[in-house]
């Protein structure tokens, strides 16, 4: 079943593997046979994935570092290089969202924002680019954006502005890259469980009071078995394209769909 990926004995670098939509992918990389290097900013949520990893029969490494320093991060990627003989996929998932009006957001809180949701993954493809360009392999590179980078979101003007400039750089990227070999691809969430958004009832009552077509939150797998596809051989022709897994958001439209969807009533 997994031959298809062709995935096997490839390895992977998942930035921000340690925990939510990274451990996931991390897990699902694994399970299609790649070996993976888990980097996160606290070593033991890396090393217990990679125990997991381990655990199901795979081959996995743990790296810990602070993605959004440039020079680290980029040394990171070399070593997670060196110590899997060569990468061939790179997956992102690191980023984090401030919630604010413009006129109350600052300077500073700005800045942040486009360093931890853009400036490192643009640090981390380039590094990875700049590996696969030197051997002359082909790879492929998935970042993990946000709908609010398509859409605009109440007092997350600073974060949408990152992720949108993410989407842009997947475009850009993917035509750069192309001649080299490496597909570049995205994948935006839409709401979903993770460890910094856990299931609440608050959450519960959000989602069933809004136009949401799926009516629930998403699983950390949903968007993980997305990365996977553009990972893997299944998506052998796509490249620069950014794919919602939102539970149909993004589609919706405010004023014309029914807040909670009821049974098919034929007229």
């Amino acid at each position: 079943m997994r031959e298809r990926f062709g995935l096997e004995g490839k390895a992977a670098l998942v930035v921000g593997g340690g925990q939510g939509i990274g451990e996931a992918t991390c897990l699902v990389l694994a399970e299609a046979g790649c070996r993976v290097a888990v980097l996160d900013v606290e070593q033991s949520r890396a090393d217990a994935v990679v125990a997991k990893i381990a655990e199901a029969g795979g081959t996995a490494i743990g790296l810990s570092g602070d993605a959004l320093d440039d020079a680290e991060l980029t040394a990171l990627v070399q070593e997670a290089d060196r110590a899997l003989d060569g990468l061939d996929v790179l997956v992102t998932v690191v980023g984090s969202s401030g919630f604010s009006l413009i006129l109350d957001t600052s300077f500073e809180q700005w800045d942040i924002e486009q360093k931890i949701n853009l400036r490192y993954a643009f640090v981390a493809g380039k590094a990875f680019g700049a590996l696969k360009a030197e051997r002359g392999t082909p790879g492929a590179i998935t970042f993990v954006t946000s709908v609010s980078g398509m859409m605009a979101a109440y007092r997350h003007a600073a974060y949408g502005a990152a992720k949108a400039g993410l989407i842009h750089l997947v475009k850009s990227m993917a035509t750069e890259f192309a001649p080299l070999g490496i597909r570049v691809n995205a994948v935006a969430p839409g709401p979903i469980i993770t460890p910094r958004l856990p299931d609440t009832q608050e959450w519960r009552d959000r989602i069933e009071a809004s136009p949401l077509p799926l009516q629930r939150r998403g699983e950390v797998h949903e968007i993980a078995n997305a990365v996977l596809f553009f990972s893997s051989d299944l998506s052998s022709y796509v490249t620069g394209q950014n794919l919602a897994v939102d539970g149909g958001l993004t589609a919706a439209n405010i004023m014309s769909v029914p807040a909670k969807l009821g049974p098919r009533e034929d007229v």
